[in-house]
């Protein structure tokens, strides 16, 4: 699964790589996190405000800070 953070480097979109990463490391397994930063590469997903969560190419949230537990479930969401 490949879990892409969308944003410049604002403090909310760090604190959503570091939840995501502890996110990731309580479901266990094969999971590949990606910080985008590129504002041309989050332009292509058509995010207007971040951060921006990303799985499996799929917008699952933006504009708002998740938790590790709202991270979990929506990775757990086919």
């Amino acid at each position: 699964m490949k879990l892409e953070i969308l944003g410049t480097g604002c403090a909310k979109c760090k604190a959503l790589e570091e939840i995501t990463k502890q996110a990731v490391a309580k479901v266990g397994g094969f999971h590949q996190v990606v910080k985008v930063d590129d504002i041309m590469e989050i332009m292509k997903y058509n995010v207007v405000s971040t951060p921006g969560l990303v799985i499996d190419g799929v917008i699952k949230s933006t504009g708002k800070l998740l938790n590790v537990d709202e991270v979990i479930a929506l990775m757990e969401q086919k």
